[in-house]
């Protein structure tokens, strides 16, 4: 991709995470005042190490929710900015994931049954939405460390391509309980431990890639990107399912950190190249 078409590419999808954004803030005034309804009928509490220790807030989940999307808005928008004369073949696939970020807000579909009636279908098409910006997301950072371990950089279409059907295959047939869900508003979803250790497992592989590439490049700053990634992969998992204040606050720090991690040391990587 062409550095030109690259910046396009970029400027859509700060345009999708913008309207992601107004639509959040512009439905908190109607879902707030549901969210203590929503949350007592909670089939069962989200995940999440700390929320071992304490009480799920109901106004939490939203707070994850809404940093979310302004973590994409503003992640996107930086990495525009900064890397607009900088060819970097992996950044596209970061932009990806910070764009993820967007569909969280898919999230307050179930808050608005508190509000009025939504029918079934409207509510599994808001769990499948947001099953696939999830999983493409996930994707995307592993392969923006396949791309740093040396793919060829002719095949970022295909790749992303490849991906989107992969992560809608995925998506699709993952059965989901749109009566239930848990207290971070998450639909009741099928395969859940194994798609914890799936998981995992991508996360081990996208670190050690980029240990990989800072070995075979020479260049320590991917040791950097792969501590980054891991930050990155801890504060996802914290923000996505937080009920607790603590969740959401340390989840977007973490996020937010080990993305400035990614982001400053590839540009630094390719700066001069």
């Amino acid at each position: 991709m062409t550095l030109s078409g690259r910046n396009i590419f970029f400027r859509i999808e700060i345009f999708l995470a913008a309207a992601a954004f107004v639509f959040t803030v512009f439905m908190a005034f109607l879902v707030i005042p549901a969210c203590p309804g929503i949350a007592g009928e909670a089939s069962r509490r989200a995940p999440g190490f700390f929320q071992r220790f304490l009480k799920a807030d109901p106004y939490a989940p939203f707070a994850s929710l809404a940093g979310a999307a302004a973590y994409a808005l503003v992640s996107l928008t930086l990495i525009y900015y900064f890397f607009e004369k900088t060819q970097a073949p992996e950044i596209i696939f970061v932009t990806l994931f910070a764009l993820s970020f967007s569909v969280e807000g898919m999230r307050i579909v179930t808050l608005l049954q508190e509000r009025q009636v939504i029918p079934a279908l409207y509510l599994l098409m808001a769990s499948r939405i947001l099953l696939f910006g999830r999983f493409f997301g996930l994707f995307s950072l592993f392969a923006a460390s396949v791309y740093a371990a040396g793919l060829d950089q002719q095949e970022e279409r295909n790749i992303i391509f490849t991906l989107a059907i992969v992560t809608l295959l995925i998506s699709l047939r993952v059965p989901i309980d749109v009566l239930t869900w848990d207290s971070s508003y998450n639909m009741i979803n099928g395969y859940n431990s194994m798609f914890r250790m799936v998981e995992i497992g991508i996360l081990l592989i996208t670190v050690i890639s980029f240990l990989i590439s800072a070995w075979s490049r020479g260049d320590p700053e991917y040791v950097t990107i792969g501590i980054g990634s891991f930050l990155a992969f801890i504060g996802r998992n914290l923000l996505l399912s937080a009920d607790i204040w603590l969740s959401a606050a340390l989840g977007i720090l973490l996020l937010a950190t080990g993305t400035w991690f990614i982001c400053t040391r590839l540009h630094k990587v390719y700066l001069w190249l």
